[in-house]
């Protein structure tokens, strides 16, 4: 179930907006579900007492929703690293989180539930992050609420290292911070945009290799906004190439030859990958990391950059 947050509800807590939204539920029930990682905002977990925007989405999945719509399913996945607490992920482009709105299966969520079974007794399946659907790289799953709650604590108190690489149209040198807030796009609900009354919003920018009028980043995140890194690097002339929805004029930089604007304007999704993840083991304290290298249709773009 999926309803938008309304004008006259703007900047207001979040248990009490999805309590007004969803009136056939208790404000206790729609408290604890928020708490158990049922109650999302913009596709993100989110805490009772965080603040909603005007346009912003509130999805509640109850119990007797996840058994209708959270089936497991047999479909390949990689998983890089798993223990008692945890699985990693290194998720491919194309593959959905989870189930939603408009999408009821063929998800990771599915899928983990199939090779795992144990997982149905936590919320999302275990999934305390997320990609977008045509994001790929490292993904945490918790196995247990221990590990869970631990997560998700450290995610809060911005303890947990997330590092991308895009590649991007546009020129740029060196390093710097993008720290414009974020929220619905007024004009079109399926999009975020950069608002002054949007929420934190933190993203540090590195070159990591310069190709002429393109550019090959490395990306770090402070806060996890929806299309956080995609609607920052647009709003910096920097557009991901393949990012339909934040580059839809598949942007061209000068100089570029006819072979090469054939390959940017036909590769099939957001040249954004998720290529290391930095988390302190719950039990050891010990910082961990997973790194995943780029894949290999990101690679053939690169070389395809250097060569026409």
């Amino acid at each position: 179930m999926l309803k938008i947050v309304q004008e006259d509800q703007n900047k207001s807590r979040l248990d009490k907006v999805a309590a007004e939204m969803f009136n056939e539920f208790s404000r206790t029930q729609i408290k604890k579900w928020i708490l158990e990682g049922r109650v999302l905002v913009n596709n993100e977990l989110a805490r009772p007492k965080d603040i909603v925007l005007h346009l912003d989405e509130i999805e509640i999945n109850p119990v007797k929703e996840k058994k209708v719509s959270w089936e497991p399913q047999d479909i390949d996945f990689e998983v890089v690293d798993e223990n008692n607490d945890f699985i990693i992920v290194n998720k491919s482009h194309n593959l959905v989180m989870h189930p939603g709105s408009g999408c009821y299966s063929g998800t990771l969520a599915n899928a983990l539930l199939h090779r795992y079974p144990e997982l149905e007794s936590l919320p999302r399946s275990g999934i305390v992050h997320r990609l977008d659907k045509d994001t790929s790289g490292i993904l945490v799953v918790a196995r247990n609420n221990e590990f869970r709650n631990h997560f998700i604590n450290e995610m809060q108190t911005r303890n947990i290292s997330k590092n991308y690489i895009a590649i991007s149209s546009g020129s740029t040198l060196g390093s710097f911070e993008i720290t414009d807030p974020i929220g619905r796009d007024k004009n079109n609900r399926t999009k975020m945009a950069i608002r002054d009354d949007g929420k934190e919003a933190i993203t540090f920018v590195k070159i990591k290799e310069k190709i002429r009028g393109y550019s090959v980043l490395n990306i770090s995140i402070q806060t996890g906004r929806t299309h956080q890194i995609r609607v920052h690097l647009a709003s910096k002339k920097l557009p991901i190439i393949g990012d339909n929805t934040y580059n839809p004029r598949k942007i061209i930089s000068k100089d570029t030859s006819d072979d090469l604007v054939e390959v940017i304007r036909n590769f099939p999704r957001q040249a954004l990958h998720a290529s290391s993840i930095a988390f302190k083991d719950m039990k050891s304290e010990n910082v961990i990391t997973y790194e995943s290298d780029i894949p290999s249709d990101m690679q053939t773009l690169i070389s395809k950059l250097k060569k026409l």
